[in-house]
């Protein structure tokens, strides 16, 4: 069903919408990996304490999702979607005051609940208002406000430098939303379905029934791949390059490039995927990020490093978007919410993985470079599998 605001113009405000709570949910998910090198010494976190708390947000967000998806088939996207938005905003704030390791821990979760709630929610109203020749492109665009985002904070941090306090980065996290909140209540319009004739509306059925059962789960298990390599990157890449020898200044503009350049790779992605489908742009795409995330463990000077972040930003964006715009055309309208929500709740098991795999494996004593090196193997995973569920996706189309 399309949403009430017909037309260029109301289909262009809801993108802008959308792209301004994604931008703001990416500034405060990035927000933990740009304050990590001042917020762990302050709490006295070790690496796997730090992984926890990484992934904290994680967790919630996978509660969200499973939980957003499924109330907004029932009771409309908006209301869901409004109430996230202000929910993460609360709760970024709330993270800014807090004192002990498990206040930390408890602030992210709820934060994440917020992210959680309005991924699967942007993803159904982006399918929705666009024409299927752009389905792929609305998507990518609605969604480069997360990198967008997430480059405004590691840019903030880069320019206020030393001075700028890991509190200071989560109360502007928190306070956009809460500022954009009302605005959402007045202007987004409902994108709420009505239920098929005759169909069950089970959530079980609706991920499983009617063939959709391996469609369902190689979606799952590609988001899940690709997260734990994306959200490794945004909650470890400054760290990572301060391990490796280099300045906070210089994770901070490794972490600047990899989101400023994933915008590029998100818009050129999902403009190729609507002209040649998905699976080539893909399949190669996963290709070439293996190799960057090789190059990345093996580089030693700060400008190679910031290169490559820049291309694993590139390729990494542009696979998980373009995954969001597939992901919607694997179920009905009436299902739509509820069967990406669980795709992004199940993937962000990955972004659970990721930051704590990273943080196990810095406590086992591995290098920044043995790092990024264990992510080669993962990636060409997910280049299969999203190979796969190509062909599958395609045979549901036609």
């Amino acid at each position: 069903m399309q949403p009430k605001a017909t037309g260029r113009a109301g289909a262009g405000r809801v993108v802008l919408l959308c792209f301004l709570i994604a931008a703001l949910e990416g500034y405060d998910i990035q927000a933990f990996g740009v304050a990590a090198p001042s917020l762990i010494p302050a709490f006295g976190l070790d690496p796997g304490q730090q992984g926890w708390a990484a992934s904290a947000a994680m967790v919630g967000l996978v509660i969200g999702a499973f939980a957003g998806g499924w109330i907004a088939d029932r009771i409309g996207r908006k209301p869901v979607l409004v109430a996230s938005v202000a929910l993460f905003g609360l709760f970024s704030v709330v993270t800014a005051f807090t004192q002990t390791y498990e206040t930390l821990l408890l602030a992210r979760l709820a934060t994440g609940l917020g992210f959680g709630g309005a991924m699967p929610n942007l993803i159904a109203i982006a399918t929705e208002i666009a024409p299927a020749h752009r389905r792929a492109a609305t998507v990518t665009t609605i969604f480069c406000g997360m990198p967008a985002g997430g480059a405004s904070v590691a840019l903030l941090s880069r320019l206020a430098g030393p001075e700028l306090d890991w509190q200071t980065i989560f109360l502007i996290g928190g306070a956009l939303p809460l500022v954009l909140t009302p605005i959402l209540v007045f202007l987004l319009p409902e994108t709420r379905p009505e239920p098929a004739a005759g169909v069950n509306r089970g959530t079980l059925n609706a991920l499983f029934g009617q063939g959709r059962a391996a469609g369902t789960l190689l979606l799952w298990a590609v988001f899940m791949l690709t997260l734990v390599v994306l959200y490794l990157m945004l909650n470890w890449l400054p760290t990572l390059v301060i391990a490796k020898g280099f300045g906070p200044a210089d994770g901070a503009s490794a972490s600047l490039a990899f989101n400023l350049v994933s915008i590029a790779g998100a818009l050129s992605l999902g403009f190729v995927v609507d002209r040649m489908g998905f699976r080539w742009p893909l399949t190669l795409t996963y290709a070439l990020l293996a190799l960057t995330m090789y190059g990345l463990g093996r580089a030693a000077g700060v400008n190679p490093i910031i290169l490559l972040s820049g291309a694993a930003g590139f390729l990494v964006l542009g696979a998980q978007y373009s995954l969001y715009a597939l992901a919607p055309t694997l179920y009905p309208s009436h299902v739509r919410a509820a069967g990406t929500g669980a795709a992004v709740a199940v993937g962000r098991l990955g972004s659970i993985g990721g930051p704590l795999i990273a943080g196990e494996l810095r406590q086992a004593g591995y290098g920044a470079g043995e790092v990024f090196h264990a992510m080669t193997p993962v990636v060409l995973a997910a280049g299969g599998t999203a190979l796969v569920l190509s062909y599958l996706a395609k045979m549901r189309v036609d």
